[in-house]
């Protein structure tokens, strides 16, 4: 009897650890990894107030979920979605900052939530409310990852039952040591929005080669025709004005660049206030095809084949001789219309890619130091004086550098049409073409001459433009991933490879899986990867649109645990279970798995 009774209780326990495993409820563990719960500053809502609600989210340990605004594109972020309610109004959701983190399977740092973190609203129940208790339920919408592999986006969701109470009823305070400590980092988050994501950017090395690029536009403005003669008849006014004195010079030269940086800045901030509409009007073909259209037209009017010209009365406003700090601070804010002509078609597209970006103040800043570049030789020259009359004269040069702008608003056309390309080899290609012929035209075939050094200046532009387009041809580590030859994944092709003679490699990928991108980028680029490839029918499967039928009958047949899966079936058709890859593998390991499967 005792031994029938353990056997019983042995088979009562295999069943439950069975319907229990991973394998057999992959969604339920995979829910496990974030657990959620709303908090309240007091026990009760009170009707008529705003209150604040924090949603805390728990996630376990070795995982991650990416924030609410992760780096790149395909990146799924986190969402916090509340249920609508009748007699209740959510406020701003603010999410806290997250952490930059390096893993192994990605270049670059990743923005990521980790442990413990919040998310603040307010709620106000409203004076019609007339229930005793309120139900405040929502989900968190997200993807997990470890330092292997990424797991498809799920939801969770929580709710919580708060008992409401009229105005001036006796409420509980409870949370208390959680808000005093969370609530200061969403109001040092604030002071951050007051003064713009400017700071925050700052910090990310990308932009600060923008800035150096930005300001060196700038710089090389002032040799174009219709700025540079301004310098010597500027700086020579300058010194007309102060009568000699040099701290009076130098003021104006300051003065002049000021009214300069609030014109161009001014526009920055226009140019970002529309990035909201311009930013969502450039996901329309037509719009990205009309903006190339515009900068070419612009890039031509560089090549001298016509000239755009403004209203002679503006014109006009800057070149009055204006007396006093005020007419100084006035020319510099006209200067911009009198250079209109040359330095225009590159300030549109600044401020295309401004609008694009679409933060006021990063805009202020781009177009400030876009200022500061141009005002830097007044600067300088409003310093040494003297020097103004040393500056070499006007001449063809002036056409060659007009030029060099005509190809890089060429180069910006193509920027634009990059989501047009059917494949991302054509973009490249095509901004080879235009650097190559760029780096004939302005080297060699351009009939505008000069001095020996302005010849070797030209020769060496033109290498470097041919160098350019060079690097555009040469195939990056991830075109040669893509030189495998993947087939998508159907019941049909593993059918064909039971019957046949090779074995199957079947890769289970995501778009928004980093993992993947890594694999494709590193390992499936390998020389010695690609040709044992040939030994093997190569399957891809798509588990992008995770909530599809068909992504659901591969994440249950395969019991995929996350992505990249990557399946080894030996040429019987039947799955070599202690190869199977989940994450990523450098190709040395990979290699490894291959002989394994060919022996």
């Amino acid at each position: 009897m005792q031994r029938v009774l353990i056997s019983i209780f042995i088979i009562f326990i295999s069943i439950v650890l069975l319907y229990a495993g991973p394998g057999n409820q992959p969604t339920g563990e995979r829910e496990e990894i974030v657990r959620a719960r709303l908090i309240a500053p007091t026990e009760e809502l009170i009707k008529q107030e705003s209150s604040s609600i924090l949603v805390e989210i728990n996630i376990l340990e070795g995982w991650h979920i990416n924030s609410d605004q992760p780096l790149e594109d395909f990146l799924i972020p986190t969402e916090i979605r509340f249920e609508e309610s009748d007699g209740v109004t959510f406020g701003r959701i603010q999410y806290m900052e997250p952490e930059l983190r390096k893993f192994s399977f990605s270049d670059t740092k990743m923005s990521v939530y980790e442990g413990k973190v919040y998310v603040l609203t307010t709620i106000t129940v409203l004076p019609d409310f007339e229930e005793s208790e309120l139900k405040l339920g929502g989900s968190i919408y997200y993807q997990a990852c470890n330092d292997e592999s990424c797991l498809a986006p799920t939801e969770y969701n929580f709710a919580t039952l708060f008992p409401v109470v009229s105005t001036g009823e006796a409420v509980t305070e409870v949370n208390k040591e959680i808000f005093n400590r969370v609530l200061p980092q969403f109001q040092a988050e604030d002071s951050k929005d007051d003064d713009g994501e400017f700071s925050q950017i700052i910090k990310e090395s990308g932009f600060f080669y923008t800035f150096l690029f930005i300001f060196f536009g700038g710089l090389a403005l002032n040799l174009t025709p219709c700025v540079y003669p301004l310098i010597p008849i500027t700086i020579s006014y300058f010194g007309g004005q102060s009568e000699g004195n040099k701290k009076s010079l130098v003021l104006r030269a300051v003065i002049y660049v000021l009214g300069m940086a609030i014109t161009y800045s001014i526009l920055g901030v226009l140019a970002s206030l529309t990035g909201s509409l311009l930013g969502s009007a450039l996901q329309n073909p037509l719009v990205l095809i009309f903006v190339a259209l515009v900068l070419i037209g612009l890039a031509l009017s560089m090549f001298g084949l016509y000239e755009i010209r403004i209203p002679q009365s503006l014109a006009m406003l800057g070149s009055k001789n204006r007396a006093g700090y005020l007419g100084t601070l006035f020319m510099g804010l006209t200067v911009g219309l009198i250079a209109a002509p040359c330095i225009g078609p590159f300030v549109l597209g600044l401020l295309t890619y401004v609008s694009e970006l679409g933060d006021p103040i990063l805009g202020f800043w781009m177009f400030f130091v876009l200022a500061l570049g141009l005002g830097t030789p007044f600067l300088i020259l409003g310093i040494f004086s003297g020097s103004a009359a040393h500056l070499p004269r006007s001449g063809a040069w002036m056409i060659w550098v007009r030029n060099i702008f005509g190809f890089v608003l060429i180069g910006m056309a193509i920027y634009f049409l990059e989501p047009l390309f059917p494949e991302k080899t054509y973009y490249y290609y095509s901004l080879a073409i235009v650097a190559i012929i760029a780096g004939i035209y302005l080297g060699w075939l351009d009939k505008n001459t000069g001095k020996t050094a302005f010849k070797v200046t030209r020769n060496v532009v033109g290498v470097i433009f041919i160098l350019l387009g060079v690097f555009f041809i040469l195939p990056s580590d991830t075109e040669a991933g893509e030189n495998i030859s993947w087939q998508p994944h159907s019941p049909q092709l593993l059918q064909q490879a039971k019957d046949g003679t090779k074995p199957v490699i079947l890769d289970f990928y995501a778009d928004w899986c980093i993992p993947c991108k890594e694999l494709d980028k590193f390992t499936f680029s390998d020389e010695r990867v690609l040709a044992q490839s040939e030994n093997f029918m190569m399957l891809k499967a798509d588990l992008t649109h995770f909530q599809s039928e068909q992504t659901n009958a591969l994440w249950n047949k395969f019991n995929i645990k996350g992505v990249p899966t990557i399946v080894f079936i030996n040429k019987e058709g039947i799955e070599i279970d202690d190869l199977r890859l989940i994450g990523f593998e450098e190709a040395d390991q990979f290699l490894k798995r291959m002989t394994k499967v060919l022996k």
